[in-house]
């Protein structure tokens, strides 16, 4: 079939040919995409150009691949999960043939392999005797699969329909975008969702096929000559002589892959959001849309899923802020949060629960300024690695009145701690006595992210972590980290949240020595094993510095959050020449393990308050208690209970709106989420009592007030989620 009757088969309207700086034609109608209707009846010269080239490699991949299979013809042999071994045909069997042999079902729902440990396309095939393992959508590297294919079918629906020119596709926890680049001046309207999103359901229904093509450098620069992007990533990635590239209907795009087998696995597509990010490169930064989807392998399971994020909606950390009255945004502070007095309670309630356990743990906090010149990040290795992510300013130059006074450094907002309690290790001589040095910080942080990624306390410019540094000596290193370990038990269990912990071992840019990894990937394993608690393997994911240990909890909706991590790190010790005098008199070099719980205390407050749905445990209730007064002639009592509540460090409230019912006022707190209500008439307060009823409705009778909130106080000071329940 010729290049434009392929074209004409997908029946895609909406087609514009997009110019930019690449040669291609921007459009420049203000209408939304559906009201332009079917312009582009004819492809455009650069998509055709890149598919050709793409069938002409293909066509000689698969005689190259078909000389292959005559020249190694041989028997392999494949190892299956269990030990099973099963004879395949090198260069011939592919997995999806094995799967069918397995069966029809595992057929139907794999969506990759993995062959020896690493990610495979089912329909490739096998070269050599092989460990062989299916991954199916239930599975987080099969979902990551799944997601990632069908970011590859948003990039061809927006090449079709709006000509974009694509930037990247990842995938995320939960779902997928791409970002792509529509010129200068054009933005994706919201209008226009719908029919990209009904251009990606076609494109699904078509059941296309994913190619997997392995190029040379020279045909990758030919194949994205058009794109300045591509070509850009092709320079920063793509270090040896050859990379691979998908092919999917009139799509190609740079990628290592896998993906699934055709694009008509994936039963269930729905696009979401669409905003504006930030491409950052050498030149000029480039603003860029952003869209953002889910898709699932049948429209049963995107359908549950839209009825679970109705609910997750209606939980939405923004809507109950405002709600609430815990804190607002502001345009002329963005990416940074106001906190009301509300929010703040639950705010500082949170702060000081973990102070209590950095006292019980032997963690000393410490206050470090927020300004350092940048000379500081450039010995810790972060002006190298992460300067476009600070904030930086030049201080004022030279007064008037003194010319010869030497200008200032550049200063930076500091986006991490980690650097200034090194200079807090270093500022004296230290010995192995002082070791473990345990220090935290809630030091204000700042970071540049950009407009795009903004989202509410889930990504802010400004915030503060219950950020940890522990200095150790190594024979001190595997006692620590069971240490942080437990601490993160602890903590997660009072919040109600479950979790799973992934080993990260080291990355191909890895620095330091090999055996040093190796020794402490060791005692991480260790660790972890005696831990007891379930943990993954993530092979090349450590930081650059240091293998860690990766936090992954799970809110009540069910829905991933990595907030706590624990980090080992060679570099800074050395950077910072850290030394102290070991127990034989002679210097000795530290280990730095970096550590945090909440993470971001703004970002753990709106993960609580979307898995609680506003619904606070007491302890981190800004609605504990109010006190409502059957009529005018209690109100004097009723604010007598309200001032003990207060003085015994209590949130107690008063409703004395006497123009609403009794009932309806108790009704009303109860909406409120107050987790009691204190109702006072003439006979509690003759009896110096109060009638207590919970935001459940629960009526828990009359009680002493005095009584009362002590019981309280003993409730919130063992922070039990239930206290409702059990007062």
């Amino acid at each position: 079939m010729g290049l434009y009757q392929r074209w004409r088969r997908l029946r895609l309207a909406g087609l514009q040919a997009c110019a930019l700086h690449t040669g291609r034609e921007v459009p420049k109608s203000s209408e939304p995409a559906e009201a332009r209707g079917a312009a582009g009846s004819t492809p455009p010269r650069w998509l055709v150009e890149r598919l050709g080239l793409f069938e002409e490699l293909w066509a000689a991949h698969v005689k190259r691949l078909k000389s292959m299979a005559q020249k190694e013809h041989r028997t392999i042999q494949i190892t299956l999960p269990g030990g099973q071994k099963v004879e395949a045909v090198a260069w011939n069997t592919t997995p999806y043939q094995l799967a069918k042999q397995i069966s029809s079902t595992l057929a139907d729902t794999a969506v990759a392999a993995q062959v020896n440990g690493e990610p495979y396309d089912l329909e490739r095939p096998l070269e050599t005797d092989s460990d062989l393992r299916f991954l199916t959508f239930d599975s987080t590297e099969g979902k990551a699969v799944f997601w990632h294919s069908s970011t590859h079918v948003l990039g061809a629906a927006a090449e079709q329909l709006l000509g974009a020119v694509l930037c990247r596709g990842p995938s995320t926890e939960c779902g997928f975008y791409h970002d792509f680049f529509l010129g200068k001046e054009r933005t994706l309207r919201g209008s226009e969702l719908p029919v990209l999103e009904r251009i990606c359901q076609e494109l699904t229904a078509a059941a296309q096929p994913f190619r997997r093509l392995e190029v040379s450098q020279d045909q990758l620069r030919q194949l994205f000559k058009d794109n300045p992007f591509k070509l850009r990533l092709i320079e920063e990635k793509v270090r040896g002589l050859t990379a691979t590239v998908y092919g999917c209907g009139m799509l190609v795009d740079l990628c290592r892959g896998p993906h699934l087998r055709h694009t008509g696995q994936i039963g269930g597509l729905k696009l979401l959001t669409n905003s504006s990010s930030v491409w950052r490169s050498p030149g000029a930064p480039e603003t860029v849309q952003r869209v953002a989807g889910i898709s699932f392998p049948t429209a049963e399971e995107l359908k549950a899923w839209e009825e679970w994020r109705e609910e997750a909606e209606l939980r939405d950390h923004r809507r109950i802020g405002k709600e609430q009255e815990l804190f607002f945004f502001h345009k002329l502070s963005p990416g940074s949060c106001f906190f009301l007095p509300r929010g703040t309670r639950v705010y500082n309630a949170l702060v000081t629960f973990i102070r209590a356990e950095y006292t019980r743990r032997g963690f000393s906090e410490v206050k470090t300024p927020t300004l350092f010149s940048t000379k500081l990040w450039e010995v810790s290795g972060h002006w190298e690695h992460y300067q476009e992510d600070m904030f930086a300013l030049q201080p004022p130059g030279p007064r008037r009145d003194n010319p010869t006074s030497h200008p200032t450094d550049t200063l930076a907002l500091k986006p991490m701690n980690c650097p200034a309690h090194c200079l807090m290790f270093t500022h004296r001589p230290r010995s192995w006595r002082e070791l473990p040095l345990r220090l935290a910080d809630f030091g204000v942080l700042h970071r540049a992210e950009t407009s795009g990624s903004l989202g509410g306390l889930t990504r802010l410019r400004c915030f503060q972590q219950d950020d940890a540094h522990i200095f150790c000596a190594p024979d001190q290193l595997e006692a620590e980290i069971r240490g942080c370990l437990d601490f993160l038990r602890s903590v997660y269990a009072v919040l109600g949240f479950s979790f799973r912990l992934a080993l990260s071992t080291r990355p191909s840019g890895f620095l330091g020595e090999p055996y040093l990894w190796d020794q402490a990937e060791q005692v991480l394993q260790r660790a972890l094993e005696e831990f007891g608690e379930p943990w993954d393997l993530s092979p090349g994911d450590g930081a650059f510095y240091g293998p860690k240990i990766d936090v992954h909890l799970r809110d009540a909706l069910g829905r991933p959050h990595q907030c706590g991590t624990i980090q080992l790190d060679f570099q800074l010790p050395l950077r910072f020449d850290l030394q102290y005098k070991g127990q034989a008199g002679a210097l000795e070099r530290p280990v730095l393990i970096h550590r945090a719980v909440l993470g971001s205390v703004e970002r753990m407050l709106g993960v609580l308050a979307e898995s609680c749905g506003g619904k606070w445990p007491l302890w981190l209730s800004p609605f504990q208690v109010v006190v409502i007064p059957v009529g005018p002639e209690q109100e004097a009592y009723a604010r007598e209970a309200q001032q003990g509540l207060r003085a015994a460090g209590l949130v107690g409230d008063l409703d004395t709106d006497c123009t609403l019912t009794l009932s309806r006022r108790v009704r009303r707190a109860q909406l409120a989420n107050y987790n009691f209500q204190f109702v006072v008439g003439q006979r509690e307060q003759s009896k110096k009592t109060v009638n207590i009823r919970t935001r459940d409705n629960r009526r828990l009778g009359e009680r002493d007030l005095t009584e009362a909130v002590q019981r309280l106080l003993e409730l919130q000071s063992s922070r039990v989620p239930d206290a409702e329940e059990i007062f």
